[in-house]
């Protein structure tokens, strides 16, 4: 059994009615529609983001139809999200299967991401879940300014690790940071619980992205995609800008020149992946990914010791340690 699916164990129950919830509240009474959605049940992933709803929730009190809510408007949201991004990166695969656009064309990948967005609003709306509706909503808003941000700092060449972390916490610490929130709202945490489970999941949301900007520079990742491919889009991450950061001003010149202009050569992104990893910028990145760590756990430190809170410390863990 793997460490996920150990701790998957210590809410199974509560696991499989929100898996039957979501289920359920995707159906729709057009075919072509409906036909979809099933492809993309078969896609659901690790999971990550409704085990962080549940457990914060379960660490505050009980798992409720709130919790239920809570959990599949944030998982609608981020598959919302990941079917957007097919679109824009013109991308074939998702989890090893054909993605939504490459089975059925943008148009439609492009509608079925707005119909899952606007489920996830309407299971609030109808609920009267105002304070979910808020909380997530003002995630979009900063999941989108940081996308547009990462991508005029792109064009410049020109981020300091202060950006890097600014743009990390609203693309992905945002969304974690949000499943804690709601989580605990709706477990009737108070308001004091709330904005600690808020900092928990902002240091935990950034310590996950950190370990995948960090496979981007690992020759042989699990993750499927290939080495380099932050490189290729000039996605300017933390052992990159490490390195930028240390190396000398003629060798930051010829670097950012390569990626500018070079950056589609093979040749060209192996050559950079191998000063990072030369320069210790992936010690760095680690070193600072534990540091976050850290702090987020720090943020548990008055809930009652629980089973629940075990998997939750457990949760991030596997996050920063994951393979893939």
């Amino acid at each position: 059994m793997s460490k996920l699916d150990e701790i998957k164990k210590t809410i199974e129950p509560e696991l499989k009615r929100f898996n039957v919830f979501l289920e359920e509240s995707l159906k729709s009474s057009t075919p072509l529609l409906n036909k979809i959605l099933k492809y993309v049940l078969k896609q659901k992933g690790k999971q990550i983001r409704p085990l962080f709803v549940l457990l914060s929730a379960k660490c505050h009190g009980e798992i409720n139809d709130n919790t239920y809510r809570a959990a599949a408007f944030i998982e609608l949201l981020h598959t919302a999200t990941l079917i957007h991004d097919d679109v824009v990166d013109d991308s074939d695969k998702r989890r090893g299967l054909f993605s939504i656009n490459a089975l059925w064309k943008n148009k439609i990948a492009v509608l079925v991401g707005d119909y899952l967005l606007s489920k996830g609003m309407m299971l609030a709306l109808e609920n009267k879940d105002y304070q979910m509706l808020d909380t997530i909503s003002e995630t979009v808003k900063a999941m989108s300014e940081g996308e547009i941000y990462q991508m005029e700092k792109a064009r410049r060449m020109d981020i300091t690790e202060e950006d890097y972390y600014e743009i990390i916490r609203r693309k992905t610490a945002s969304l974690i940071a949000s499943c804690c929130v709601v989580g605990a709202l709706s477990a009737n945490a108070n308001e004091t619980q709330v904005e600690k489970m808020r900092h928990f999941g902002t240091s935990a949301g950034i310590a996950f992205q950190i370990k995948d900007d960090i496979f981007d520079y690992q020759i042989n990742n699990k993750t499927g995609k290939p080495a380099g491919n932050d490189i290729q889009e000039h996605k300017m991450t933390l052992p990159l800008i490490h390195l930028l950061k240390t190396c000398s001003g003629s060798e930051r010149r010829s670097i950012i020149r390569k990626i500018k202009y070079k950056s589609d050569e093979l040749e060209t992104r192996l050559d950079i992946i191998n000063k990072v990893q030369q320069n210790k910028s992936l010690d760095y990145a680690e070193e600072k990914m534990s540091d976050f760590v850290n702090d987020a756990l720090s943020q548990l430190d008055e809930i009652q010791d629980s089973e629940a809170l075990t998997s939750l410390k457990e949760l991030v863990n596997f996050c920063i340690n994951r393979e893939k």
